[in-house]
């Protein structure tokens, strides 16, 4: 994905100032070979900026519900694509695959997956949440989990990621909600067995390894910014809160997210857990936690939520409503928002075209403008575009 970012030094240069993490549990699945379509009119791999390009203009034909469509990333239950492809057709931009979605062999996983990539143009996003350790959605991964690799070298996180990605692209997945970038020493913490270092800095040193690792193979993710080590609690079931003041957290939790985005990451994914000393809001829900991401740490790549199911699993009166929850996370800053959704997510209130449209009722009335939505699609088109380009080479 095209990116504008800052160079080492001024990263560091924010650290030395005080300047400077997803979704659900374990279970597991399996990969094979790559399998989205190219081009039927084979063209000349795009350059960053034509895939820009071409996505600005897409957006431009498109109406606002059709924009608001596009920045769904959703869940179906099952091993049939029956399910799946019926969102696809409206028009969201890809799907995350769940244990329930893992069929036997990985022969059978990329017969599925193939038949979920439905534009030549724009590879359908095709995620997972593969960690390694305790959330592994494909039990043939071949690559230690994160609690063993943070007690080997540095370069072992990246071997370990690449080879991690090369099971995930031979399915034909190709994003990875799977490098944790979170910090803690507290063996209690839920998050604990997942985090790739005890400290920032060698968090941030295999966090950024495992993004090199997975490079040209998946889009990397790293989760769940701002950080939920620092948040007691599991989000899941609640909002946790951290007590670090911003300049704390620049210190600390910050420094994994600065090396991910200074390795080129392609998203990172926002917690919906609170720093009140920056914003009482979940990051996820919080237009200055985007700032800070955008501005601070000079991230230009795709923001994508956590499941927002979640937020409705905590039982807060002002996290019920699935539209106004959209509306939030998109007024924010985020570019991409996800459910994992159930067999019936009616049950929650939940449907494309309900979420659709409480986001164009936000746009016609200003709470959203509509750039920011225009935003949010090319930025999410931009990188399903150069996702089909890596698969037509």
């Amino acid at each position: 994905m095209r990116r504008s970012l800052r160079s080492t030094l001024t990263v560091l240069a924010l650290v030395g100032t005080g300047a400077l993490a997803g979704c659900a549990a374990p279970s597991p699945a399996d990969p094979g070979p790559s399998t989205s379509s190219p081009s039927a009119a084979p063209s000349p791999t795009p350059t960053p900026q034509d895939a820009a390009d071409w996505a600005a203009e897409r957006v431009a034909a498109m109406t606002v519900e059709e924009k608001a469509a596009s920045v769904m990333m959703m869940h179906a239950p099952g091993t049939e694509p029956g399910a799946m492809r019926a969102l696809l057709d409206e028009g969201i931009a890809g799907v995350i695959l769940m244990g329930d979605n893992m069929p036997g062999d990985e022969a059978s996983l990329a017969a599925l997956t193939a038949e979920l990539q439905v534009d030549p143009e724009a590879a359908t996003l095709v995620g997972i949440d593969q960690e390694g350790g305790i959330v592994s959605r494909i039990d043939w991964d071949p690559a230690p989990a994160p609690w063993v690799l943070r007690d080997q070298p540095v370069e072992a996180a990246g071997d370990a990621f690449a080879a991690r990605a090369a099971a995930l692209a031979a399915s034909g997945v190709n994003l990875n909600f799977g490098i944790v970038a979170d910090v803690t020493s507290d063996p209690a913490s839920f998050i604990f067995d997942r985090v790739l270092g005890t400290d920032p800095q060698a968090a941030g040193d295999r966090v950024a390894a495992a993004v090199d690792g997975e490079r040209g193979m998946v889009a990397s993710t790293v989760k769940h910014f701002p950080g939920h080590g620092a948040a007691p609690g599991d989000s899941h079931v609640s909002v946790p809160s951290a007590s670090l003041s911003l300049d704390e957290w620049r210190a600390g939790p910050a420094l994994p997210f600065a090396a991910a985005i200074e390795a080129e990451v392609e998203l990172v994914m926002t917690g919906h857990l609170a720093y009140p000393s920056v914003d009482a809001a979940p990051a996820s829900l919080s237009p200055e936690w985007h700032r800070i991401l955008r501005e601070e740490l000079g991230f230009d790549g795709v923001v994508v939520t956590d499941d927002m199911l979640m937020l409705q699993h905590n039982g807060l009166a002002e996290y019920a409503d699935p539209g106004e929850n959209a509306v939030r996370a998109l007024a924010a800053g985020g570019d991409l928002l996800l459910y994992v959704l159930p067999a019936d997510p009616s049950e929650f209130g939940i449907s494309v075209d309900g979420l659709a449209g409480s986001v164009a009722e936000a746009v016609a009335s200003g709470r959203i403008p509509e750039a920011r939505l225009d935003e949010a699609a090319t930025r999410v088109l931009e990188l399903r575009r150069e996702l089909a380009s890596t698969d037509s080479e």
